[in-house]
């Protein structure tokens, strides 16, 4: 199921977006339609990641910064060390 939105957006990328529907064969609206869901998947995850590290820092889920610099320098070295 789809709904219409309508949306203002500068003469520029219009110009360039009617290219590349040219260019691609596809609809204006298709690419824009996708575009917005690659938009909203992105934002998605990366609000929900911040709210899991939030919630991992206010339950004390931490680990200092020494630990994880410690672990990065032994990368790629015989006493390479497991992830803290």
């Amino acid at each position: 199921m789809t709904t219409t939105l309508s949306v203002r957006i500068d003469t520029k990328v219009r110009k360039r977006l009617e290219a590349l529907a040219r260019s691609s064969k596809r609809s204006k609206s298709f690419l824009a339609a996708e575009a917005i869901a690659a938009y909203v998947e992105a934002e998605e995850w990366q609000l929900n990641e911040i709210q899991a590290g939030l919630k991992d820092l206010e339950e004390g889920c931490t680990v200092s910064q020494e630990r994880v610099s410690r672990w990065l320098r032994s990368w790629g070295k015989p006493e390479e060390t497991s992830a803290p």
